[in-house]
């Protein structure tokens, strides 16, 4: 094995993206999320450092050193955004531990599964303590903790990560993927290069879909891992040679506390392999699986299924386990029953009653029952509910509906105002047009009159210009023409003649007889001839008759 303090001079000289030592004027992330200025990163900024990250470690891979010790307070940037990856090769007697002489094991929130079983390591480790910085960055949180470094180094081997969706949904389904595939147990099935990693974090940075996608694991998977081959070895042959740097001496008292942090290591992950305690097994996680699937791991393990209970559950689909007792990662007797509870899937509430409310009272009764408001909220006119209060809602009053479901309002903008058109002295059909073009209903009454021509308005009800409620019903009379007639003259006309033309203007006839030699003939008329009178009115006609 190359020693890898002797590697540091050349490997600064082999790339700008890798760093060691102090730098002034750079921001060194804390360990607790993310820098030490900020919470949670932009997704698409842990991406980039990632990337740059990545390049680094291509860099010392190709010379065939492994960092063992990548974490946040060993990732600096410089104020024009470069990430530099620092101190290769260095043991903190404060975090690291060794796992055989001369072999840095690193600080147990980042080592991987195989350093913390002492196992040969290779590119795949420095990728999954990137993968575990990079979760960190992107949720606020570590993936793994506890009170003791020998406590975290048993998770890493036997617990599987939250998905980083579940604590910060923001977190593209892309950088998800390549985060859990990084933080895989098994080497072989992590990234094999620092470049194939980083290709996928470029493409996630472009807001394209990185090239995995994480698949389900199990707590106790670690217990078969094949030896890692590195991946870049093929590139030493054309690596230059490695020109050695001064030895730096260790004081004694950092070996004997790694020795002892190693040995405290090494009895923890004995006792949970079962050295000291023979027919225990591991507990595997079913979270999320399907209750038939839960039995065969549990009966595969040497357990049994316990008690089956149901909940509702925000989280887990129905159907889906969403809790087991005992916890998954810890070690039990062969045959102990381990109890579950699948998921009834999400609660169900019922909407509350909001027609008539106040839009504020609805939106608090909505969200009071456990449910939200759909946006942007319904508004519309309405002459009967008053403005600001709810005409309806979808789905309503009283229906049951899964916890956290959206409802929709509607919400009164009051009663709608449009201005009457002037209509008068328009013809029936175009001031009907007008009207109900404006949003009115119309209604239609006739009169007689002497100056309006026929079938022409005459007046309306409102007045013209006037603002009233919309779809409200505006009055017009139309008129039927004059009701009067010019009485003609028709004395020495024949009766029937007389009595025709009388009776086409409107006009009544009543015939009055006297002895006459004109026979037939009208002799006298009343009223008399251009008289104006009204249509219907009576004319008296005397007609001559034989003695």
């Amino acid at each position: 094995m190359r020693e890898v303090r002797g590697c540091l001079g050349l490997l600064a000289e082999a790339s700008d993206e890798v760093g060691f030592g102090s730098v002034a004027g750079v921001e060194y992330f804390d360990g607790d999320g993310a820098s030490e200025q900020n919470g949670a990163v932009d997704p698409v900024k842990v991406a980039e450092y990632g990337m740059q990250a990545c390049s680094a470690l291509a860099v010392a891979h190709g010379y065939d050193i492994i960092h063992r010790d990548i974490k946040p307070h060993n990732i600096v940037i410089t104020p024009d955004g470069t990430v530099k990856v620092m101190d290769f090769g260095i043991a903190r007697a404060g975090n690291t531990t060794m796992t055989q002489t001369g072999s840095v094991l690193g600080t147990a929130q980042y080592i991987s599964p195989e350093q913390a079983q002492g196992r040969a390591l290779g590119p795949a480790s420095d990728l999954y303590s990137l993968g575990v910085t990079l979760y960190e960055l992107a949720t606020g949180r570590l993936p793994f903790d506890a009170d003791t470094p020998v406590a975290v180094a048993l998770k890493q081997v036997n617990e599987q990560p939250v998905p980083p969706r579940q604590i910060r949904a923001s977190i593209p389904v892309s950088l998800e993927s390549v985060i859990m595939k990084a933080l895989r147990k098994n080497p072989a099935e992590r990234y094999q290069s620092a470049a194939e990693m980083r290709d996928d974090l470029k493409r996630v940075a472009n807001g394209e879909a990185a090239a995995v996608a994480p698949r389900v694991a199990y707590a106790d998977e670690t217990s078969v891992m094949p030896a890692i081959e590195r991946a870049e070895r093929q590139r030493i042959a054309t690596a230059p040679e490695l020109r050695p740097v001064p030895e730096r001496r260790t004081q004694p008292w950092v070996w004997v506390l790694v020795a002892a942090l190693l040995l405290l290591l090494g009895l923890g992950i004995a006792a949970a392999l079962g050295a000291f305690g023979g027919g225990t097994v591991a507990v595997p996680t079913v979270l999320g699986m399907t209750e038939q699937e839960a039995s065969a791991i549990i009966t595969a393990q040497g357990l049994i299924v316990g008690n089956v209970d149901t909940d509702n559950s925000d989280e887990y689909e129905l159907g889906m386990i969403m809790r087991q007792d005992p916890a998954a990662g810890g070690r039990v007797k062969k045959g102990t029953a381990v109890n579950l509870v699948v998921s009834a899937g999400v609660s169900q509430v019922e909407v509350p009653a909001i027609v008539d409310m106040s839009e504020a009272d609805a939106i608090a009764a909505i969200e009071g029952a456990g449910l939200a408001v759909a946006l942007p909220i319904v508004r519309e006119f309405n002459k009967d509910v008053a403005e600001g209060q709810v005409i309806s809602s979808e789905p309503v009053g009283g229906a049951q509906v899964p916890k956290g479901s959206k409802v929709t309002l509607v919400v009164s903008k009051g009663t709608e105002l449009s201005k009457v058109p002037d209509v008068v002295n328009k013809k029936q059909a175009e001031a009907e047009a007008a009207i109900e073009g404006a949003g009115f209903k119309v209604k239609v009454t006739q009169e007689f009159s002497d100056t309006v021509p026929s079938g022409t308005v005459i007046s309306q009800n409102p007045d013209p210009n006037v603002s009233v409620d919309a779809g409200s019903t505006i009055t017009i009379v139309v008129s039927k023409g004059s009701n009067t007639v010019i009485v003609p003259d028709v004395t020495s006309m024949m009766e029937a003649e007389a009595r025709t033309e009388l009776e086409d203007l409107g006009l009544k006839v009543k015939v009055v007889y006297e002895i006459s030699p004109d026979v037939g003939i009208v002799i006298n008329q009343d009223p008399l001839p251009d008289t104006k009178v009204t249509k219907g009115s009576t004319v008296q006609l005397k007609v001559g008759k034989a003695p």
